[in-house]
């Protein structure tokens, strides 16, 4: 477990951070950028909860945790001695998500048109994350065409952004409130 006595240590003032195996970055780096966009996404799932309950919310609940494990997951490059044991997203994580998916999608009409954000309020948070989790994906894409990056994390991400439009069509009443793309309508 981590364990924080002190808030700020002040060695990131010059614009560094410190990585899981010791090894020191710029803010600015893909993989700082990645993890921090997973983050942003894990407080969007977390305003979304204020508005869910039961399985909903147990989900995304579970989702919170894997995002941390993501998190601790890209913090820790691949490849190292210092690596070794690290904390990885695996094949279970992406299964279960898939699964949900599954679940949930079956009880949806086929879409005939693209869906706008909005709905329900907890519809519409997750669309919000949805979107946050996409910029994380591409972000963890571009870090893996640089650097290793662990293919079940890589998995993950992708199936999060799937995940959380389903939920969004669940909580809205399995598609009932889904608000749908007009193509041209004010022109």
């Amino acid at each position: 477990m981590v364990t924080l006595s002190k808030i700020y240590t002040r060695t990131g003032d010059a614009g560094e951070t410190g990585l899981g195996d010791g090894s020191r970055r710029p803010k600015t780096d893909t993989r700082i950028a990645a993890y921090g966009t997973v983050d942003e996404a894990n407080a969007a799932i977390g305003l979304a909860r204020l508005h869910t309950e039961g399985a909903a919310d147990a989900m995304l609940a579970r989702i919170q945790n894997d995002l941390f494990d993501l998190g601790a997951d890209l913090c820790t490059p691949e490849g190292n001695e210092r690596s070794a044991g690290a904390l990885r997203i695996v094949k279970a994580q992406v299964a279960r998500l898939e699964a949900e998916i599954d679940a949930m999608n079956d009880k949806l009409a086929p879409l005939k048109s693209f869906i706008l954000p909005g709905g329900t309020a907890a519809a519409a948070h997750l669309h919000l994350a949805r979107t946050v989790s996409r910029r994380a994906e591409r972000l963890m894409v571009a870090l893996a065409a640089a650097e290793p990056v662990n293919d079940q994390a890589l998995k993950y991400i992708n199936r999060l952004s799937d995940h959380l439009f389903v939920l969004g069509r669940h909580l809205n009443g399995d598609g009932a409130r889904d608000v749908l793309w007009t193509p041209g309508a004010n022109r």
